[in-house]
Parts: C-alpha cells; sequence; structure tokens
C-alpha cells in the first residue's frame, strides 16, 4: 500500500519578516538580521514542527535604490545586512538535527568548482542536509561587484547555469560512496580507483576535478531552482528536484505543476515524483477574520512610498514608474526588463486582472513580493493550503510570514495542527536527511552506474 501524499513545509527566513516594513513593526529584532541567535531560534522553531527546510535568499549585489542613500537608510535588512547564507548554515547544522537547508548561490557570478565544494561541505557538516537554490542572479547591481561592464543576458545566464549544474553534478561524483577504506592494517586511505576527475570541456566552463569533498549520506544536495520563464522551465525540468514557485491563481499554478512535471518526464526520462514544486505563500492568520485583517492593514501603514517604489524595480528599473501618478494605472507598455522576467510579467499581469493602481501594486508586492497572499482564520488557511495541494497545484509550500518569529509561531500554533488532524502534514520525520523528508531519490553515482553496468555485461 503506498503511502498517503503529505504537505511539504519549507520556512523563508527574512530576518524580521517578509513583508518589507516588518523591521519597523513592534514585534520584530531589527537587527536579526546578522545576530546568530536569531537564525538558531528560528531554525530550532521550525524544526519542533517538523518543517522539511528553511530557506534564504541571497543577492551578489545591493537591491534598490543602492545609489541612493536616503533610500538605502529606510530599507530594513534588504539594504544589504544579511550573513552569506552557506556560512550560517554551517553555524546552523550543529544545533540543529533534521531541518534541512535551502542556500542561494549565483551561477552568474561564482564558479563550479567553489559551489560543489562550499555545498558538498555543508552537506556532510549537516549529515545531508543540505540543498542548493540555483539562480541565475535578476539583480544587475551585481555586474559592478565582479569587474563587468554590465549583467549578462537573460538567455546566456541560462545557458551557463545549465553547463554549470551540470559540472557541479560532475564534480559531486568525484569519490564514489565506498571510496573511502580506511584501513590501517593495509595502510590503504582510499580506492584509487574510485576517484575521478570530470574532465569537463564545454562552452562556458573547462574544469578538470576532483573535488576534495567526497559525498554524504544523501548523495549530493538537493537541487532547487525558481524561475518560471520559457529558459527557467527548461532548467527546473532537466535538474531540479524542487522547484520555489510564484503563481496567483490555481490554474496557473496547475497548468506550470503539469508543464515542469510533464518536461521531466517526456523530455529527460525524470521520474515526476523526484521534483517537488512548493509555490511561496504568504499567511496573514488571525483568530478572527478581522483580526487577519488587522495585522494587514497594520503592516500596510508602516510602508514608506519611497521603498514601495524600489519595490517594483523588476519592472524594469528603481525609476520606471517614478514619473507616473501613484493612484493612477500600473503601465502595460513598459519594455522588457533583463533582470527577472517572468517577475515582470507576473506583476504586470497581476495589476492588468486586478485593476490596481501603481500604491495598490507596492502594497501587495511589499507583502508577498510577487507570491501568494492569504488571510483569514487557521481554517480558511488550511483549507487554501489543501485545495491546491489536493488538486496537483503543490507538493508543499514555501511560507513567507509577515513577521518573525510571530507570523511563524502562529502559522504553527494554529494551522499545522489542522494540517495534521486532516493526515496532510507528518507528527515525526521520516528520515534525517533532507531528501529522505522530501521523498526525493539518492542519486546513484555515475561511475559507480558505470562499473555496475559493465560487471552485468
Amino acid at each position: 500500500m503506498s503511502k498517503k501524499r503529505q504537505i511539504k513545509l519549507g520556512a523563508f527566513l527574512s530576518p524580521t519578516g517578509h513583508h518589507a516594513a516588518a523591521w519597523r513593526h513592534p514585534d520584530t529584532h531589527p537587527a536579526g538580521a546578522t545576530e546568530f541567535e536569531h537564525f538558531k531560534k528560528l531554525a530550532q522553531i521550525a524544526e519542533a514542527a517538523k518543517f522539511d527546510a528553511i530557506f534564504t535568499a541571497d543577492s551578489d549585489g545591493l537591491w534598490r535604490g543602492t545609489g541612493d542613500r536616503n533610500l538605502r537608510a529606510k530599507s530594513g535588512h534588504s539594504a544589504g545586512s544579511s550573513f552569506e547564507p552557506i556560512t550560517l548554515y554551517s553555524a546552523l547544522s550543529a544545533v540543529t538535527k533534521n531541518i534541512g537547508f535551502v542556500a542561494t548561490a549565483s551561477t552568474t557570478y561564482n564558479e563550479p568548482w567553489h559551489i560543489a565544494r562550499k555545498f558538498a561541505s555543508l552537506d556532510l557538516l549537516s549529515g545531508g542536509r543540505a540543498a542548493w537554490n540555483v539562480v541565475t542572479s535578476g539583480n544587475a547591481n551585481a555586474a559592478y561587484n565582479f569587474g563587468l561592464g554590465g549583467h549578462p543576458e537573460h538567455a546566456d545566464r541560462y545557458r551557463r547555469a545549465e553547463e554549470f549544474v551540470e559540472v557541479v553534478k560532475g564534480l559531486w561524483d568525484s569519490w564514489e560512496d565506498d571510496a573511502h577504506i580506511y584501513d590501517k592494517a593495509a595502510g590503504v586511505y582510499t580506492d584509487p580507483d574510485k576517484l575521478h576527475e570530470l574532465n569537463h570541456v564545454g562552452e562556458y566552463f573547462k574544469v578538470k576535478g576532483p573535488l576534495s569533498v567526497p559525498r554524504s549520506p544523501q548523495g549530493h544536495p538537493v537541487i532547487v531552482q525558481a524561475g518560471a520563464s520559457e529558459p527557467g522551465r527548461e532548467l527546473a525540468a532537466k535538474t531540479a528536484e524542487a522547484i520555489f514557485a510564484a503563481w496567483q491563481t490555481l490554474e496557473d499554478a496547475q497548468a506550470f505543476y503539469r508543464d515542469v512535471k510533464g518536461r521531466a518526464a517526456n523530455k529527460y526520462g525524470r521520474n515526476p515524483d523526484h521534483i517537488k514544486i512548493l509555490p511561496g505563500v504568504y499567511p496573514v492568520i488571525g483568530r478572527t477574520e478581522q483580526e487577519a485583517l488587522d495585522k494587514k492593514e497594520q503592516l500596510r501603514q508602516l510602508i514608506d512610498p519611497e521603498i514601495g517604489l524600489s519595490l517594483l524595480a523588476s519592472l524594469g528599473g528603481s525609476d520606471a514608474l517614478r514619473d507616473y501618478d501613484l493612484d493612477g494605472p500600473v503601465p502595460q507598455d513598459l519594455p522588457e526588463t533583463n533582470n527577472n522576467k517572468s517577475r515582470q510579467r507576473l506583476l504586470l499581469d497581476l495589476a492588468a486582472r486586478e485593476n490596481l493602481t501603481i500604491r495598490q501594486l507596492y502594497e501587495w508586492v511589499a507583502g508577498a513580493r510577487g507570491h501568494r497572499v492569504i488571510h483569514g482564520t487557521p481554517e480558511s488557511i488550511a483549507d487554501q493550503l489543501e485545495e491546491w495541494f489536493v488538486s496537483e497545484a503543490a507538493d508543499g509550500f514555501n511560507l513567507l510570514a509577515p513577521t518573525y518569529p510571530g507570523g511563524l509561531v502562529d502559522f504553527i500554533d494554529l494551522v499545522v495542527p489542522i494540517l495534521r488532524h486532516r493526515g496532510l502534514f507528518r507528527t515525526e520525520y521520516e528520515a534525517s536527511t533532507l531528501r529522505g523528508n522530501l521523498g526525493l531519490a539518492i542519486p546513484e553515482n555515475r561511475y559507480s552506474l558505470e562499473r555496475n553496468a559493465l560487471k552485468s555485461a
């Protein structure tokens, strides 16, 4: 008998909360962005609730208004105060046991060998709980931190990313699982036949290998991806094992779910169950409907209009809407961005569908940043999550709490018990690795597969 499908949950740990004005909320800790104890508390809260993973975003350049000192001063932790994620998770791995760590790292502004080594190290340190969120960098400001005159074109970034991921996966296979013998009596530390050079030569990279870090208990880190553009979907279908998505309607989410899993199966011969699609969801929870609305309004009133406009930079740059009336309609004829194309399209479609003004759009983005907003009582929140889950629009959700720790605690205390009562969420971890808890297969080492194939021939 097959085990009942259950919701997978990740917590997106923005330091004070996912709302742009969360740092101004009376119940948050503004300095938490660079305090280890703050993240330790959040990680342990999520682990006690049996969440699959925690996730932090990252960028190789400052976002919004980096040249505007006054704007930067109002931006909270998003102005640049943040830990490098692999460093943070390495520390958190020592104070947690089961929860996974999804760290963001760019394929545009890194080299494959460095990324392979860092994530393999985190995977070993955590006992098999690491995941790499593969991004191509939607922040054009990053280019100027790496000696470049401009941000590479969107299509070029994705071609590089595809090869980058293949090189990293190849490096992760440098050591077969049983390569280390540790035979003191015979004086044999490793089996030399089970250590392999990659010798990759491609369009973007020439990498010899091997990697200096062996495989972890989960084989190699889980590969996560978030792009929804056509190149993003193709990259996800070929390589991703979990996908962070941003959809507003059930129909769009279902179409994406079918598309990516269908491509993975039909084009790349992958098991579609080995791709977990986890849309972002921003829940505002009240014991009554009015309490939830009051919470939304409290945060809305804390938004500075300058910060609000800067949140719409993905529509074409930080100054794209400055000459428009804030209470007028969102223009639909903006030039196509070279940064985050799928996010630009999502916001323009939302503004047109809901007939939003520029002010209303940035108030919406300030909370969910393009992800789905749900609000209401705990029962209502659970109903909305269950609908997407059973309708095959999602395998789980990446939770974007409005404030931390309060928003996360509210979800755990009020919504998780309802999901458990319905049999939709675990009461205990199934495994000690992230793959085990997500229900993902351990990837077989390519050289072991070749060796076994030769034996069977």
